[in-house]
Protein backbone atom coordinates (compact mmCIF):
# COMPACT_ATOMS: atom_id res chain seq x y z
CA UNK A 1 0.00 0.00 0.00
CA UNK A 2 1.26 3.66 -0.77
CA UNK A 3 1.88 5.82 1.76
CA UNK A 4 0.04 8.38 2.48
CA UNK A 5 1.40 11.82 1.94
CA UNK A 6 2.92 13.36 5.04
CA UNK A 7 1.28 16.92 6.16
CA UNK A 8 3.51 20.03 6.45
CA UNK A 9 3.76 21.93 9.92
CA UNK A 10 1.46 24.78 7.83
CA UNK A 11 -1.24 22.29 6.73
CA UNK A 12 -1.42 20.09 9.98
CA UNK A 13 -2.29 23.57 11.95
CA UNK A 14 -4.52 24.16 9.25
CA UNK A 15 -6.36 21.42 9.75
CA UNK A 16 -6.34 21.35 13.07
CA UNK A 17 -7.97 25.32 12.98
CA UNK A 18 -4.77 26.13 15.31
CA UNK A 19 -1.91 28.87 15.32
CA UNK A 20 2.08 26.68 14.65
CA UNK A 21 2.94 27.52 18.66
CA UNK A 22 -0.77 25.80 19.11
CA UNK A 23 0.57 22.83 17.31
CA UNK A 24 4.13 22.41 18.50
CA UNK A 25 2.45 22.76 21.63
CA UNK A 26 0.41 19.51 21.07
CA UNK A 27 3.90 17.73 20.45
CA UNK A 28 5.81 18.97 23.17
CA UNK A 29 3.39 17.73 25.33
CA UNK A 30 2.95 14.25 23.52
CA UNK A 31 -0.14 14.90 22.09
CA UNK A 32 1.32 14.74 18.18
CA UNK A 33 4.30 13.30 16.88
CA UNK A 34 6.56 14.77 13.90
CA UNK A 35 9.44 14.06 11.99
CA UNK A 36 12.19 16.36 10.99
CA UNK A 37 14.21 16.88 8.11
CA UNK A 38 16.13 19.48 6.15
CA UNK A 39 12.81 20.34 4.60
CA UNK A 40 11.11 21.00 8.14
CA UNK A 41 8.71 19.07 10.36
CA UNK A 42 6.13 16.56 9.03
CA UNK A 43 2.94 14.97 10.22
CA UNK A 44 1.38 12.07 9.93
CA UNK A 45 -1.98 12.73 8.24
CA UNK A 46 -3.97 9.85 10.23
CA UNK A 47 -2.56 10.83 13.72
CA UNK A 48 -3.33 14.53 12.85
CA UNK A 49 -6.85 13.02 11.59
CA UNK A 50 -7.50 10.98 14.74
CA UNK A 51 -6.18 13.84 17.12
CA UNK A 52 -8.60 16.28 15.14
CA UNK A 53 -11.60 14.31 16.21
CA UNK A 54 -10.86 13.72 19.87
CA UNK A 55 -9.60 17.46 20.44
CA UNK A 56 -12.27 19.04 22.61
CA UNK A 57 -12.64 21.93 24.49
CA UNK A 58 -13.47 22.48 28.03
CA UNK A 59 -16.79 24.35 28.29
CA UNK A 60 -18.06 25.65 31.79
CA UNK A 61 -20.68 23.29 33.36
CA UNK A 62 -24.28 24.79 33.69
CA UNK A 63 -25.08 27.06 36.38
CA UNK A 64 -26.66 25.05 39.21
CA UNK A 65 -29.86 25.84 40.50
CA UNK A 66 -29.13 24.97 44.11
CA UNK A 67 -27.25 22.25 46.08
CA UNK A 68 -23.22 21.19 45.69
CA UNK A 69 -22.93 21.84 41.97
CA UNK A 70 -20.19 24.64 40.14
CA UNK A 71 -19.78 26.79 39.04
CA UNK A 72 -22.13 29.48 41.36
CA UNK A 73 -21.99 31.77 38.17
CA UNK A 74 -20.27 32.19 35.12
CA UNK A 75 -19.13 35.61 33.75
CA UNK A 76 -17.82 36.80 30.48
CA UNK A 77 -14.24 37.98 30.55
CA UNK A 78 -11.98 38.90 28.17
CA UNK A 79 -8.40 38.68 29.35
CA UNK A 80 -7.73 34.85 29.84
CA UNK A 81 -9.27 31.61 27.77
CA UNK A 82 -8.17 27.96 27.10
CA UNK A 83 -8.51 26.68 23.46
CA UNK A 84 -7.17 23.39 22.04
CA UNK A 85 -5.45 23.13 25.99
CA UNK A 86 -2.99 26.46 25.20
CA UNK A 87 -3.77 29.26 27.27
CA UNK A 88 -4.02 32.60 26.03
CA UNK A 89 -3.77 35.81 27.32
CA UNK A 90 -6.23 37.73 25.17
CA UNK A 91 -5.20 37.03 21.52
CA UNK A 92 -1.58 36.54 22.54
CA UNK A 93 -0.24 32.91 23.55
CA UNK A 94 0.96 32.73 27.15
CA UNK A 95 3.82 29.90 26.54
CA UNK A 96 5.44 32.43 24.16
CA UNK A 97 4.89 35.37 26.23
CA UNK A 98 6.88 33.19 28.96
CA UNK A 99 9.57 32.66 26.65
CA UNK A 100 9.64 35.89 24.92
CA UNK A 101 8.54 38.83 27.12
CA UNK A 102 9.55 40.03 30.36
CA UNK A 103 6.85 40.00 33.00
CA UNK A 104 6.73 44.06 33.06
CA UNK A 105 6.12 43.76 29.24
CA UNK A 106 3.52 41.66 29.74
CA UNK A 107 2.13 43.62 32.24
CA UNK A 108 1.77 46.89 30.48
CA UNK A 109 0.32 45.48 27.34
CA UNK A 110 -2.10 43.45 29.73
CA UNK A 111 -3.10 46.69 31.34
CA UNK A 112 -2.18 49.35 28.65
CA UNK A 113 0.19 51.26 30.83
CA UNK A 114 3.37 52.83 30.24
CA UNK A 115 4.60 54.37 33.58
CA UNK A 116 5.54 51.53 35.94
CA UNK A 117 6.77 53.32 39.31
CA UNK A 118 6.94 51.41 42.73
CA UNK A 119 6.62 53.09 45.81
CA UNK A 120 8.70 55.60 47.23
CA UNK A 121 12.02 54.84 49.75
CA UNK A 122 10.18 55.84 52.90
CA UNK A 123 7.40 53.87 52.07
CA UNK A 124 9.63 51.07 51.30
CA UNK A 125 11.15 51.34 54.30
CA UNK A 126 8.37 51.35 56.20
CA UNK A 127 6.74 48.39 54.55
CA UNK A 128 10.28 46.53 55.88
CA UNK A 129 9.59 47.70 59.21
CA UNK A 130 6.32 46.21 59.58
CA UNK A 131 6.94 42.70 57.86
CA UNK A 132 10.29 42.71 60.29
CA UNK A 133 7.66 42.68 63.25
CA UNK A 134 6.40 39.14 62.18
CA UNK A 135 7.86 36.63 64.20
CA UNK A 136 9.45 33.25 62.81
CA UNK A 137 5.85 31.47 62.30
CA UNK A 138 4.73 34.01 59.62
CA UNK A 139 4.28 32.44 56.46
CA UNK A 140 5.57 34.52 53.33
CA UNK A 141 2.18 35.25 52.40
CA UNK A 142 1.42 36.73 56.14
CA UNK A 143 4.62 38.97 55.13
CA UNK A 144 3.00 40.09 51.74
CA UNK A 145 -0.44 40.67 53.81
CA UNK A 146 1.55 42.67 56.01
CA UNK A 147 3.42 44.79 53.42
CA UNK A 148 0.46 45.55 51.49
CA UNK A 149 -1.35 46.75 54.89
CA UNK A 150 1.94 49.08 55.07
CA UNK A 151 1.72 50.69 50.88
CA UNK A 152 -2.12 51.02 51.58
CA UNK A 153 -1.17 53.17 54.64
CA UNK A 154 1.02 55.50 53.01
CA UNK A 155 -0.77 56.32 49.96
CA UNK A 156 -3.19 59.25 49.93
CA UNK A 157 -4.95 58.13 46.95
CA UNK A 158 -5.61 54.79 48.03
CA UNK A 159 -9.51 55.76 47.84
CA UNK A 160 -8.97 57.08 44.54
CA UNK A 161 -12.03 54.68 42.08
CA UNK A 162 -10.72 55.51 38.85
CA UNK A 163 -8.78 52.68 36.37
CA UNK A 164 -5.85 55.01 36.43
CA UNK A 165 -5.80 54.78 40.03
CA UNK A 166 -6.18 51.35 39.79
CA UNK A 167 -2.97 50.46 37.46
CA UNK A 168 -1.12 53.22 39.78
CA UNK A 169 -1.50 51.00 42.50
CA UNK A 170 -1.06 48.30 41.34
CA UNK A 171 2.38 49.02 39.98
CA UNK A 172 3.40 50.03 43.24
CA UNK A 173 2.72 46.68 44.73
CA UNK A 174 3.85 44.93 42.39
CA UNK A 175 7.27 46.62 42.94
CA UNK A 176 6.93 46.73 46.43
CA UNK A 177 5.71 43.90 47.45
CA UNK A 178 8.95 41.69 46.15
CA UNK A 179 11.14 44.50 47.32
CA UNK A 180 10.00 44.31 51.15
CA UNK A 181 10.70 41.03 51.23
CA UNK A 182 14.02 41.27 50.03
CA UNK A 183 16.88 43.21 51.84
CA UNK A 184 17.39 46.18 48.75
CA UNK A 185 16.36 46.57 45.42
CA UNK A 186 19.09 47.43 42.70
CA UNK A 187 18.48 50.60 40.90
CA UNK A 188 16.46 49.00 37.65
CA UNK A 189 16.08 46.04 38.50
CA UNK A 190 13.21 43.67 37.04
CA UNK A 191 10.32 42.71 39.75
CA UNK A 192 11.68 39.12 39.03
CA UNK A 193 15.21 39.62 40.08
CA UNK A 194 14.15 41.28 43.57
CA UNK A 195 11.88 38.26 44.25
CA UNK A 196 14.85 35.60 43.12
CA UNK A 197 17.32 37.40 45.69
CA UNK A 198 14.27 37.26 48.54
CA UNK A 199 13.30 33.44 47.85
CA UNK A 200 16.52 31.46 46.90
CA UNK A 201 18.22 29.93 48.93
CA UNK A 202 21.49 30.02 46.77
CA UNK A 203 22.76 31.97 43.38
CA UNK A 204 22.16 30.41 39.96
CA UNK A 205 22.52 31.67 36.74
CA UNK A 206 19.40 32.38 35.27
CA UNK A 207 17.44 32.60 38.14
CA UNK A 208 15.61 35.70 37.49
CA UNK A 209 14.50 34.22 34.42
CA UNK A 210 12.89 31.21 35.78
CA UNK A 211 11.34 33.42 38.17
CA UNK A 212 9.99 35.79 35.19
CA UNK A 213 8.38 33.18 33.20
CA UNK A 214 6.76 32.10 35.72
CA UNK A 215 5.60 35.15 37.00
CA UNK A 216 4.08 35.33 33.42
CA UNK A 217 2.09 31.61 33.13
CA UNK A 218 0.44 32.65 36.40
CA UNK A 219 -1.04 36.29 35.37
CA UNK A 220 -4.70 34.88 34.79
CA UNK A 221 -6.32 31.38 34.04
CA UNK A 222 -10.09 31.43 33.79
CA UNK A 223 -11.86 32.78 37.14
CA UNK A 224 -10.12 31.41 40.15
CA UNK A 225 -11.66 31.45 43.43
CA UNK A 226 -8.86 34.75 44.10
CA UNK A 227 -9.89 36.48 40.80
CA UNK A 228 -13.76 36.15 41.43
CA UNK A 229 -12.95 37.60 44.92
CA UNK A 230 -11.38 40.17 43.64
CA UNK A 231 -13.70 40.83 40.98
CA UNK A 232 -16.24 40.69 44.03
CA UNK A 233 -14.46 44.03 45.73
CA UNK A 234 -13.88 45.59 43.02
CA UNK A 235 -18.11 45.30 42.30
CA UNK A 236 -18.86 47.42 45.50
CA UNK A 237 -15.82 49.17 44.22
CA UNK A 238 -12.98 48.76 46.76
CA UNK A 239 -9.91 50.53 46.33
CA UNK A 240 -6.54 48.56 45.06
CA UNK A 241 -5.77 47.29 48.19
CA UNK A 242 -9.19 46.34 49.10
CA UNK A 243 -9.31 44.22 46.00
CA UNK A 244 -5.97 42.73 46.19
CA UNK A 245 -6.62 41.87 50.08
CA UNK A 246 -9.83 40.01 49.25
CA UNK A 247 -7.76 38.34 46.50
CA UNK A 248 -5.44 37.14 48.58
CA UNK A 249 -7.81 35.95 51.42
CA UNK A 250 -8.88 33.24 48.69
CA UNK A 251 -5.13 32.78 47.95
CA UNK A 252 -4.33 31.86 51.44
CA UNK A 253 -5.55 28.59 51.19
CA UNK A 254 -4.31 24.93 50.96
CA UNK A 255 -6.54 24.14 47.68
CA UNK A 256 -5.41 27.03 45.67
CA UNK A 257 -2.41 29.65 46.67
CA UNK A 258 -0.67 26.79 48.87
CA UNK A 259 -1.11 23.70 46.53
CA UNK A 260 2.63 23.92 45.37
CA UNK A 261 3.82 23.26 49.16
CA UNK A 262 2.72 19.61 49.54
CA UNK A 263 4.41 19.07 45.76
CA UNK A 264 7.67 20.67 46.97
CA UNK A 265 7.68 18.49 49.79
CA UNK A 266 6.83 15.40 47.60
CA UNK A 267 9.79 16.68 45.03
CA UNK A 268 12.45 17.10 48.12
CA UNK A 269 11.56 14.03 49.71
CA UNK A 270 12.58 11.91 46.00
CA UNK A 271 15.43 14.06 45.59
CA UNK A 272 16.92 13.21 49.20
CA UNK A 273 16.69 9.51 48.02
CA UNK A 274 13.01 8.32 48.93
CA UNK A 275 11.52 6.12 46.46
CA UNK A 276 8.80 7.83 44.04
CA UNK A 277 6.19 5.61 45.06
CA UNK A 278 6.60 6.18 48.94
CA UNK A 279 6.67 9.77 48.31
CA UNK A 280 3.59 9.99 46.63
CA UNK A 281 1.66 8.21 49.22
CA UNK A 282 3.06 9.95 52.20
CA UNK A 283 1.67 13.16 50.22
CA UNK A 284 -1.60 11.80 50.08
CA UNK A 285 -2.00 10.69 52.98
CA UNK A 286 -0.33 13.77 54.53
CA UNK A 287 -2.25 16.49 51.76
CA UNK A 288 -5.98 14.46 51.67
CA UNK A 289 -6.65 15.73 48.57
CA UNK A 290 -5.26 13.54 45.67
CA UNK A 291 -1.49 13.87 44.33
CA UNK A 292 -0.47 17.18 45.36
CA UNK A 293 1.00 18.88 41.38
CA UNK A 294 -1.68 16.50 39.55
CA UNK A 295 -4.87 17.24 37.77
CA UNK A 296 -6.27 19.90 36.40
CA UNK A 297 -9.64 20.14 35.20
CA UNK A 298 -9.44 22.94 32.22
CA UNK A 299 -6.78 20.84 30.24
CA UNK A 300 -7.61 17.60 28.47
CA UNK A 301 -4.01 17.00 28.00
CA UNK A 302 -2.00 18.61 30.71
CA UNK A 303 -1.30 21.54 31.82
CA UNK A 304 0.57 23.98 29.54
CA UNK A 305 1.66 25.67 32.25
CA UNK A 306 3.56 23.07 33.62
CA UNK A 307 5.00 22.10 30.23
CA UNK A 308 6.77 25.27 29.61
CA UNK A 309 8.18 25.70 32.93
CA UNK A 310 9.75 22.49 32.99
CA UNK A 311 11.38 22.81 29.65
CA UNK A 312 12.81 25.93 30.71
CA UNK A 313 14.23 24.45 34.14
CA UNK A 314 15.28 21.22 31.93
CA UNK A 315 17.56 24.12 29.98
CA UNK A 316 19.28 25.84 33.28
CA UNK A 317 22.04 24.93 34.82
CA UNK A 318 21.71 21.81 36.64
CA UNK A 319 17.96 22.00 35.91
CA UNK A 320 18.02 18.23 34.63
CA UNK A 321 18.57 17.15 38.57
CA UNK A 322 15.71 18.61 39.27
CA UNK A 323 13.91 18.03 35.88
CA UNK A 324 14.58 14.15 36.54
CA UNK A 325 12.96 14.29 39.90
CA UNK A 326 10.01 15.33 38.07
CA UNK A 327 10.30 13.10 35.60
CA UNK A 328 10.43 10.07 37.75
CA UNK A 329 7.82 11.11 40.57
CA UNK A 330 5.81 12.15 36.82
CA UNK A 331 5.93 8.36 35.79
CA UNK A 332 5.26 6.70 38.80
CA UNK A 333 1.85 8.41 38.77
CA UNK A 334 1.28 7.42 35.41
CA UNK A 335 1.44 3.83 36.43
CA UNK A 336 -1.62 4.45 38.71
CA UNK A 337 -3.99 7.38 37.70
CA UNK A 338 -4.51 9.35 34.65
CA UNK A 339 -3.36 12.31 36.57
CA UNK A 340 -0.63 14.98 34.63
CA UNK A 341 1.63 17.80 35.66
CA UNK A 342 0.09 20.77 36.78
CA UNK A 343 1.21 24.46 37.22
CA UNK A 344 1.60 23.63 41.51
CA UNK A 345 4.41 20.69 40.80
CA UNK A 346 6.31 23.11 38.07
CA UNK A 347 6.27 26.28 40.97
CA UNK A 348 7.86 23.28 43.39
CA UNK A 349 10.60 22.00 40.89
CA UNK A 350 11.30 26.19 40.44
CA UNK A 351 11.58 26.19 44.80
CA UNK A 352 13.52 22.73 44.66
CA UNK A 353 16.21 24.21 41.89
CA UNK A 354 16.35 27.34 43.54
CA UNK A 355 16.63 26.26 46.84
CA UNK A 356 13.57 28.06 48.32
CA UNK A 357 11.44 27.36 51.17
CA UNK A 358 8.31 24.95 50.40
CA UNK A 359 6.14 28.46 50.17
CA UNK A 360 8.38 29.95 47.90
CA UNK A 361 6.25 29.05 44.63
CA UNK A 362 2.94 30.04 46.26
CA UNK A 363 4.61 33.92 46.52
CA UNK A 364 5.90 33.85 43.01
CA UNK A 365 2.11 32.75 42.13
CA UNK A 366 0.48 35.73 44.42
CA UNK A 367 3.00 38.09 42.64
CA UNK A 368 2.34 36.76 39.32
CA UNK A 369 -1.62 36.23 39.78
CA UNK A 370 -1.17 40.17 41.08
CA UNK A 371 -1.68 41.34 37.94
CA UNK A 372 -4.32 39.64 36.56
CA UNK A 373 -6.19 40.52 39.53
CA UNK A 374 -5.66 44.02 39.00
CA UNK A 375 -6.62 43.81 35.21
CA UNK A 376 -10.23 42.17 36.39
CA UNK A 377 -10.81 44.59 38.55
CA UNK A 378 -10.16 47.60 35.98
CA UNK A 379 -12.56 45.65 33.71
CA UNK A 380 -15.00 45.03 36.93
CA UNK A 381 -15.28 49.23 37.48
CA UNK A 382 -16.73 49.08 33.76
CA UNK A 383 -19.63 47.58 34.31
CA UNK A 384 -23.07 48.05 36.56
CA UNK A 385 -21.76 48.55 40.63
CA UNK A 386 -22.39 45.57 43.07
CA UNK A 387 -23.59 43.53 39.89
CA UNK A 388 -21.96 40.86 41.72
CA UNK A 389 -24.15 40.43 44.87
CA UNK A 390 -26.28 37.63 44.20
CA UNK A 391 -29.19 37.09 46.14
CA UNK A 392 -29.83 33.72 48.57
CA UNK A 393 -32.75 31.48 48.48
CA UNK A 394 -33.56 30.26 52.18
CA UNK A 395 -33.55 26.38 52.54
CA UNK A 396 -33.42 25.89 55.92
CA UNK A 397 -36.34 24.78 58.01
CA UNK A 398 -39.65 26.61 58.25
CA UNK A 399 -40.75 29.59 60.32
CA UNK A 400 -42.61 28.34 63.66
CA UNK A 401 -46.15 28.84 63.95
Amino acid sequence: MTELPRLTAAQAAARLGVKPESLYAYVSRGLLSRERDASGSSFDPLEVEAFALRRRRVAPRAVEPSGGGMPLMVLDTALAHIEDDELFFRERSAARLARESTFEEVVRWLWAVTEFRGPDDADLARARRTVATLGDAATPLDRLLAALTAFASTDPLRDDSSADAMTRAGARLLRGLPAALADAAGPGESIAATLWRALAGRPREGGARLVDAALVLVVDHDLAVSTLAARVAASARGSAYAIVTAALGAFDTPLHGHASRGAARMLRAVQAGEPPASAIASAVRDGGRGIPGFGQALYAGGDMRAVVLRELLATAPGGDEVVGVVDAVTAEVARHADARPNLDLALAALALWGDMDDDAGAVVFAIGRLAGWIAHAVDEYAQTPMRLRPRGRYVGPPAAG
